[in-house]
């Protein structure tokens, strides 16, 4: 799959997904990441994830090109196993409850059983109701609380999915 290659076109809400191309993206992805969420991060937090897995950064784009969302996620080569991890997901306000976002975690999944990760973990603050409700209709379950994990004070939950053979399938 080449850098920066569709991966999914959403010809209803006409968006197209895509794979992290350029200098460019990463400065649409940190605007949007700013205004989106409630975690400050600094450029090198998005240069670490976005240099090290761009196969694993998805921009979704409108028709004039502008950044409406994305995701950002890494991968762990520990001795036990290969684990995915979902650092950041943001999808501009207007452009929620399309299913924008749950596209973005499916695409990433798929990435990452192609590279034969065998589960996936991210954190997400407990009070992130939309979120929690997300990550749980696509299979993922609370492992465990992490308390005053975010900068404001809050909690997090961090959320697992184990890539069984059969879910594997079913993402395919």
């Amino acid at each position: 799959m080449l850098k920066g290659s569709v991966l999914f076109v959403d010809n209803v809400n006409k968006i197209k997904f895509h794979q992290f191309s350029s200098e460019d993206d990463l400065e649409k992805i940190m605007h949007l990441m700013t205004r989106e969420l409630s975690e400050p991060y600094s450029i090198y937090t998005y240069r670490f994830f976005i240099y090290n897995w761009p196969k694993f950064c998805v921009i979704a784009t409108d028709e004039s090109g502008g950044c409406i969302a994305a995701i950002v996620c890494g991968m762990d080569l520990s001795k036990q196993c290969r684990k995915g991890y979902i650092a950041m997901l943001a999808v501009e306000e207007k452009y929620r409850r399309l299913g924008i976002g749950s596209r973005l975690v499916i695409i990433a999944i798929k990435l990452m059983i192609r590279e034969g990760c065998d589960e996936v973990v991210l954190e997400t603050e407990v009070t992130n109701a939309a979120a929690i409700s997300l990550y749980e209709r696509l299979g993922f379950s609370r492992n465990k609380r992490l308390f005053r994990y975010y900068l404001n004070g809050v909690d997090a939950f961090q959320l697992k999915l184990w890539l069984t053979p059969s879910y594997s399938l079913a993402v395919h």
